[in-house]
């Protein structure tokens, strides 16, 4: 490697740094110390009008105020009659007094790793603390007396939804018309809504159908790296790929988004979960969200919506409209086969693999085969990087070879630099012929380090994005591979009974920065040795010094990310290790692993 390609390398090696520094030692300490001091605000305003199809007179109302504001989680739910929902996955219950889906825990999914803390509460009441709910219903222009949240609905069928137990709600309005609405779940996170309006009035009505999902303040636990995308998702337009439609900040910027399109799907997500609206593809729909600040509590309506074609129903007719919710976690198999039955496009992307999608997802397709066969994700990411490793076996040993043979030749190099010192022209003349003679190319000895660059942000996507890796465990003490490992060098990875993080004034320190871990630890020592087998004669004494400190930065900046990634790199380095010492010994060079068994082995002779 030349002097200019060493000082490129050098620049990004340092800038990486830098940069990973700052996120890890500066900005993540305040976003943690901010999730802290700053929680969620609580939803206590009034749900506001939304006109949900901006070119037409069709609009569904306003939702009214929350009865009692700023009631408990309990109270509010306390409120209304409710229907139970009772399925494997899901836990909750609709409001009949709107007929609203707005009480849904996650019986899979606890908020902490342990299996007795509180299930997952996806959504919640109006009135109550981070509001969060389903509706749908009809809009007419000039039809007055329709449905709405305090109309109350009569259970004529079933009293507890479950599997293969619909239920289905009748209400007649004060206008004639006839509405019942028909609820199906299946044994996962899908409801099938089946709305239908009955004309037994003496007059022609218009009506369209609505569906709409509201949240009440941002989500508990909202990132902020960017790295992940929380906010509108859906599949809309002209062209039915329109995916990550608008996070949250630029949602709230923008005010209103507006969409026409013909079937597709329309929701809100968060990192793990997502509630989401799809009607039939082949209906055409005016959909929207839209972002209303409330000043009376300071908190900000979410919504997003979508109104049907509007329906001419003639006096002693009927019209019917399906329109499925998905309301759960977004696990890969599921959202794939829910894709293929319902056909809802691209409904498997709304977990958010990135613009390096078309390696992150056949990586974590291969992860989950591991695990599907092993059981355990720890145990399939040892085996993915076995085989990550082969497939790049050839270009990476054709680099780590060349850095071998650079290693050899380090002396002739040196009595060249030394003889031509004052003559770089024939300094540069001999090294190429050197370079031919020894059939050595310096730049592919950088080609390992290439295939960091993109497997480290696709794993990075992996262990961030999917609902799989939370609260996997591996061994031992590993109970989250998607959580840093939480043994800290500080109280001897747990020998000491005390929580560093507790420690007053500096506890953010402790339990930020300078939380090392076992897994860091490990993965630091591997890439120091990796770093040892890799030539450095020639190098500028400044870069030889930062090469040299880069295990220690890296194991620092490293700790704060999931240990499952920790878990893949710490093995990916063993396995280079390994390669390059097959190397060195095959082309008789020296390296540290036998210089130290001959050190160890004299001393024990001495002894």
């Amino acid at each position: 490697m030349n002097e200019d390609t060493r000082n490129l390398v050098a620049f990004g090696v340092v800038a990486a740094i830098l940069m990973l520094a700052y996120q890890a030692f500066i900005v993540g300490p305040q976003e943690r110390k901010a999730a802290l001091a700053h929680p969620p605000m609580a939803a206590t305003s009034s749900s506001q009008a939304a006109s949900l199809s901006p070119s037409a007179a069709l609009a569904p109302g306003a939702a009214t105020a929350a009865a009692h504001p700023g009631l408990t989680r309990a109270e509010a739910l306390a409120l209304s009659p409710r229907a139970v929902i009772d399925t494997p996955a899901l836990a909750g219950s609709i409001d009949l007094r709107g007929a609203r889906l707005d009480d849904l825990a996650l019986k899979g999914y606890h908020e902490e790793v342990s299996a007795t803390s509180p299930l997952v509460q996806l959504l919640s009441p109006e009135g109550a603390n981070d509001a969060y709910f389903a509706d749908t219903g009809w809009v007419g222009a000039n039809v007055a007396g329709l449905p709405n949240s305090q109309s109350l609905w009569t259970v004529a069928q079933g009293h507890t939804l479950s599997p293969g137990h619909p239920l289905v709600l009748t209400l007649t309005a004060a206008n004639g018309l006839v509405f019942s609405r028909r609820i199906a779940v299946d044994d996962k996170f899908m409801f099938s809504i089946t709305d239908t309006v009955a004309n037994p009035t003496g007059q022609s009505v218009t009506l369209a159908p609505y569906v709409s999902v509201q949240r009440d303040g941002l989500p508990a636990g909202l990132g902020k790296s960017g790295i992940v995308h929380e906010g509108v998702i859906g599949v809309l337009g002209e062209d039915g790929k329109q995916l990550k439609l608008s996070a949250y900040k630029a949602w709230k910027k923008k005010g209103e988004l507006d969409w026409r399109s013909k079937g597709g799907w329309l929701g809100v997500t968060d990192k793990y979960w997502m509630t989401a609206f799809a009607p039939s593809q082949t209906a055409a729909i005016a959909a929207q969200a839209r972002v209303t600040p409330d000043a009376a509590s300071g908190v900000d309506i979410y919504q997003t919506s979508y109104v049907g074609q509007a329906i001419l129903l003639a006096p002693g007719h009927a019209a019917s409209v399906e329109n499925h919710l998905f309301a759960g976690a977004k696990t890969v198999p599921m959202l794939k086969a829910y894709s293929k039955t319902l056909h809802i496009p691209l409904f498997d992307d709304a977990v958010d693999w990135g613009n390096l999608w078309f390696l992150t997802r056949p990586i974590f397709s291969l992860l989950q085969f591991f695990y599907d066969h092993t059981g355990n994700f720890g145990v399939a990411i040892v085996l993915l990087t076995i085989v990550i490793r082969l497939i790049t076996f050839p270009l990476a040993n054709r680099g780590y070879e060349m850095g071998v043979k650079m290693r050899r030749i380090q002396p002739e190099l040196q009595a060249l630099q030394k003889r031509h010192k004052e003559d770089p022209q024939a300094l540069q003349k001999e090294m190429m012929s050197l370079y031919q003679r020894e059939k050595v190319n310096p730049v592919s000895g950088c080609v390992p380090m290439l295939f960091t660059i993109p497997l480290f942000y696709s794993l990075t996507k992996i262990f961030t994005v999917t609902i799989e890796m939370r609260h996997a465990p591996f061994f031992g003490w590993i109970h989250d591979l998607s959580a840093r490992d939480p043994t800290t060098i500080i109280n001897l990875f747990g020998l000491i009974p005390w929580d560093p993080s507790l420690t007053p004034v500096i506890g953010a320190l402790l339990g930020g920065p300078l939380h090392i871990g076992v897994w860091p630890l490990a993965y630091g020592v591997s890439i120091w040795l990796s770093q040892s087998m890799t030539p450095m004669t020639g190098v500028d004494p400044a870069q030889q010094a930062v090469m040299k400190f880069m295990p220690v930065i890296f194991t620092f900046i490293m700790a704060q990310y999931a240990v499952g990634l920790l878990i893949y790199w710490t093995w990916s380095s063993l396995i280079t290790i390994l390669q390059q010492y097959v190397l060195m010994r095959r082309f008789k060079v020296d390296n540290p692993i036998d210089d130290f068994f001959r050190r160890f082995g004299a001393r024990a002779g001495a002894g």
